[in-house]
């Protein structure tokens, strides 16, 4: 029957259950041919197939808003609102975003890369609608994963007590990326199935408000039964917020869940539905490993197994530096926020249990435990994406900052990351770094000078310091200086050329470029670049009066231009000044190779900006 998607014509409100239980084979079916060419987040929207086609069914997407929390589950979504031939573009250049984008769809309510926002977002939208007088639905649709980020509970909070009618779906899979942790996880095990009961109680109080008085009647019973039951039961969480809550209910039954969803948007101000998925339904090799297909490389559908085995990379290098490190110190900790393998520290969760700490999605609360832990003379390293920072900023400075605690930050995906695209790139860290008071930056350009910096930061630094890296592997440069902050690779007498990271090889391919061209380039590494050692850079410029500063980061706050402030204030005479960054906007989704020759920080693009500075 649904042999292609791409002819979904049918609309959803029209779907019987058997033809919805077709299309949700049809959909896994389609999913996993599709992603295990492009890549992306498989497990996750396999468990969530039969909750998205219902949600399709209960509500007009088009007009009602669905916020989905995180939003790499969102790719059923995408293929039911007319973007199943564009499936094989995911996350490519110039192809579809792999989370939710309005300006890529009307169907798209907000953009999701980040967790635990959606239930702030869509109680922002009730009330929007409730003061703009307008007649639209609203769900927030939460992981049990974003369930361990604050912000959720404020959202909650404020969305219980608001009286706005919207409905809250806690999709509980048992996971986020791995098995979750924390009290929450705990919390959603204990509820109890009560959905049966739900047709008597809409019966009952559609008969008692038809009564004389019948309104008043429905509230006083309603009291003494929330009396009852809170003297006989375990209190709800949410109930006690002020939702009504529905759950847990089986989260492959589609019929379920739709008569639940269409019953849910119905009731007067907040509720909650809670729902119960398998992460990778459908695909044994994703049911068996969830966390192994949360986030996937193309590979084989009939296997699972990659099409490409993944070379070292910065991460892996990270965690094992960090293991000798502890071996070494009693002191060193590792913490992560949900984040254990993606940042290499899951040999170091294994051989160190006592001494690693997975917080769950909570950066904020991850560095102010981090400062608690450096008070008390502990070395805590929080290993965090770049991205995912953001969201500790106060505690960076009130927690740590301030009374200059010694907290390592490690800081992977920095830079570019490619195919998840705005949410993700990591191009904010330096100039949020940089004004941290006492806060020192080191970025490595090789395996080797990243286990010299990350053992310098651990056990020599005083103070807070942060080592960023990219994600993946080198770039062509495997040297270590890591002993000095700034240094020159290359002599010049036309070009200062001044980079760090692995941007380090796109430099010195372009130098070389550029001699064949008879233009020769002064190559600068920085190795620490915040506090800045500009004096190899000055004494560069003073020889070629020209300097180019290529980095991937945004340019407001970027390293280009506190050189330059810095050299102007010495009053050092400069022909030319180019800044090669990814400029004041956000970078799309794309391989890291297309995007840096989009915003010309590639060798050929960075060798064509100096030879016409030159010529």
């Amino acid at each position: 029957m649904w042999e292609s998607i791409s002819n979904l014509s049918l609309p959803m409100i029209d779907l019987t259950d058997d033809q919805g239980v077709e299309l949700c084979k049809a959909l896994r079916h389609d999913l996993v041919r599709s992603v295990a060419q492009t890549g992306g987040h498989l497990a996750s929207n396999l468990g969530a197939v039969e909750l998205t086609v219902a949600i399709h069914r209960a509500y007009d997407t088009s007009r009602d808003r669905v916020v989905f929390d995180v939003g790499h589950q969102c790719y059923i979504h995408k293929i039911l609102t007319g973007r199943a031939e564009q499936m094989s573009t995911l996350r490519q250049y110039g192809g579809l975003a792999g989370f939710p984008k309005p300006t890529e769809s009307v169907h798209d309510a907000f953009i999701a890369g980040h967790a635990s926002n959606s239930v702030s977002v869509a109680v922002g939208m009730a009330r929007a609608r409730t003061i703009r007088g307008e007649d639209y639905d609203v769900l927030a649709l939460i992981g049990d994963g974003a369930l361990t980020g604050g912000l959720a509970y404020e959202g909650l909070s404020d969305a219980g007590g608001s009286g706005e009618r919207m409905v809250v779906v806690v999709n509980d899979n048992g996971m986020s990326i791995k098995k979750n942790v924390g009290g929450m996880a705990s919390l959603l095990r204990r509820h109890h199935l009560r959905p049966t009961y739900l047709g008597f109680k809409r019966a009952y109080r559609t008969f008692t408000r038809k009564l004389p008085g019948g309104k008043k009647l429905y509230a006083g019973i309603h009291k003494i039964k929330k009396a009852i039951k809170g003297t006989l039961l375990p209190c709800s969480m949410f109930e006690d917020m002020g939702f009504t809550y529905i759950g847990p209910v089986d989260g492959h039954n589609l019929s379920e869940l739709t008569r639940l969803l269409r019953y849910a948007k119905q009731l007067d101000g907040p509720t909650l539905l809670h729902v119960r998925t398998i992460k990778g339904k459908g695909y044994p090799p994703a049911e068996q490993t969830p966390a192994s297909f949360h986030g996937v490389n193309p590979f084989r559908p009939e296997t699972g197994l990659p099409l490409k085995a993944s070379g070292e990379n910065f991460s892996a290098v990270f965690g094992r530096t960090l293991c000798r490190l502890a071996e070494e110190n009693p002191n060193v900790c590792a913490v992560t926020a949900a984040m254990e393998s993606g940042t290499g520290l899951s040999g170091f969760a294994e051989r160190f249990p006592e001494r690693f700490f997975d917080v769950g999605i909570a950066e904020g609360h991850a560095v102010a435990m981090c400062g608690g832990m450096a008070k008390q003379g502990i070395v805590p390293v929080f290993a965090v994406y770049s991205t995912f920072l953001q969201r500790a900023y106060d505690m960076l400075i009130h927690d740590v900052a301030i009374q200059k605690l010694h907290v390592v930050l490690c800081v992977d995906r920095a830079g570019l990351v490619g195919a998840d695209g705005e949410t993700h790139q990591g191009t904010y860290d330096v100039s949020m770094l940089a004004v941290v008071p006492y806060m020192q930056i080191l970025a490595p350009a090789s395996f080797a000078e990243l286990e010299e910096m990350v053992t310098w930061a651990v056990n020599e630094a005083v103070g807070p310091v942060a080592v960023r890296y990219p994600r993946g592997g080198e770039n062509g440069y495997h040297e270590n200086h890591s002993d000095k902050p700034t240094v020159i690779l290359r002599e010049g007498t036309d070009m200062t050329l001044v980079t760090y990271g692995t941007l380090v090889g796109e430099a010195l391919r372009a130098a070389e470029q550029l001699e064949q061209r008879g233009i020769r380039c002064e190559v600068v590494k920085l190795g620490r670049i915040f506090p800045l050692d500009s004096g190899p850079v000055l004494d560069s410029v003073k020889k070629t009066h020209r300097l180019t500063v290529v980095e991937e980061v945004a340019s407001r706050g970027s390293v280009g231009r506190d050189l330059a402030t810095q050299l102007a204030a010495l009053n050092v005479w400069l022909e030319r000044v180019i800044l090669l960054n990814a400029g004041d906007g956000l970078v799309t989704h794309g391989s890291v190779s297309q995007l840096w020759a989009m915003l010309g920080i590639d060798a050929d693009h960075i060798a064509s900006a100096i030879e016409e500075a030159v010529l």
